[in-house]
């Protein structure tokens, strides 16, 4: 796919022979360690049975999410796959409401109905991770086409793991999406396993950016360890689908560091393997060009660091002091009590 090198921000200052600002690569550094202290804080709750039900780690994908969310626009819609803890934080949510959640408090984000395989954040357009495997790949069109039908230029961003593309509602909706054009970005979490089963062991067709070539659909691998690559194809895809032309498939290649969830003993794949990748850490990566480019001080990382730090511990705290959710709510929620268009017509 081609790539442009143009900053976010035209009125901050790019580093020479850098293609984003100083304050770019900042955000990008804070956010993504964000994801990544608070998931390993999250998977230390998790073994003190501090919550239940199932709960999987984004940890190592960080780069993903953070590039889609720097290159997407503040109406755009997304929505994913129950391995949604790291989408809100992206989004600018701040990680107490997740936390919130997943101990089921009624200040969590999905009022502590949804737990970890469901955040829903209304007012950064999350519409929410999905518990059903491959469930949000039509329900992704769906949003699309109700902006499309809006006449808005927001574009719909759908993720969904290796594992999920093998289900048959990816091809109804890929044939319905090229067919009237919908303003949606496929993003596929392309992490190498569903849940212990290897990408190779489920077909013959390992490139999975070409699915999407059988319904004519623009479809390209990108570097999902690299936070600057993921940006660039978020960028272009979105040029893509905002010009009226349909939607675009990213196979985007990373890596989870952790198991397919908590209760995951990974024997699929050696130490050896998970080293490797982690030397292709997306957040050192970071780390290094803002080191190796003088953007930042010690100190100014630091305190990147130490605010991180604190933000955790904050979020769990907030967590463990919130209310829980009074017995009537169960019957809260459940149903829209009155559409707005009823009485439009009565």
């Amino acid at each position: 796919m081609a790539t442009k090198t143009k900053d976010t921000n035209s009125t901050q200052s790019v580093s020479k022979g850098l293609k984003y600002s100083k304050e770019q690569y900042l955000k990008w550094y804070e956010d993504m360690l964000m994801m990544r202290k608070v998931e390993e804080m999250v998977g230390n709750l998790y073994i003190k049975q501090k919550f239940g039900g199932f709960c999987h780690l984004y940890i190592g994908q960080e780069a993903l999410v953070t590039g889609t969310a720097s290159a997407c626009q503040k109406d755009d819609k997304h929505i994913t796959a129950y391995r949604d803890h790291a989408h809100p934080i992206a989004l600018g949510v701040h990680p107490k409401y997740m936390m919130a959640e997943l101990y089921g408090k009624k200040t969590g984000m999905s009022k502590g109905k949804g737990g970890s395989m469901h955040m829903f954040h209304k007012e950064v357009n999350l519409m929410g991770g999905h518990g059903i495997v491959g469930a949000q790949i039509a329900m992704g069109a769906g949003i699309a086409f109700a902006e499309q039908y809006k006449g808005t230029k927001n574009v719909t961003f759908c993720s969904f793991g290796d594992g999920a593309a093998r289900q048959g509602i990816l091809h109804e909706t890929f044939n319905m999406a090229m067919n009237w054009k919908l303003p949606v970005v496929f993003i596929i979490e392309n992490n190498n396993y569903a849940m212990g089963t290897s990408v190779a062991r489920t077909t013959n067709v390992e490139d999975m950016s070409k699915i999407g070539l059988s319904y004519e659909m623009p479809s390209f691998v990108v570097d999902g360890m690299t936070v600057e690559t993921v940006h660039e194809a978020i960028a272009d895809a979105c040029e893509h689908v905002r010009a009226g032309k349909g939607p675009v498939l990213l196979d985007i290649r990373t890596y989870r560091y952790k198991g397919h969830s908590m209760s995951d003993p990974q024997k699929y794949r050696t130490k050896e393997e998970v080293e490797e990748y982690k030397g292709e850490d997306p957040i050192t990566k970071v780390l290094n060009t803002i080191k190796e480019n003088n953007l930042a001080s010690e100190e100014e990382i630091k305190a990147i660091q130490k605010h991180v730090k604190d933000t955790v511990a904050e979020s769990v705290k907030f967590a463990e002091e919130s209310p829980e959710p009074e017995p009537h709510e169960l019957y809260e929620d459940v149903y829209v009590e009155e559409y707005p268009f009823v009485k439009e017509y009565n």
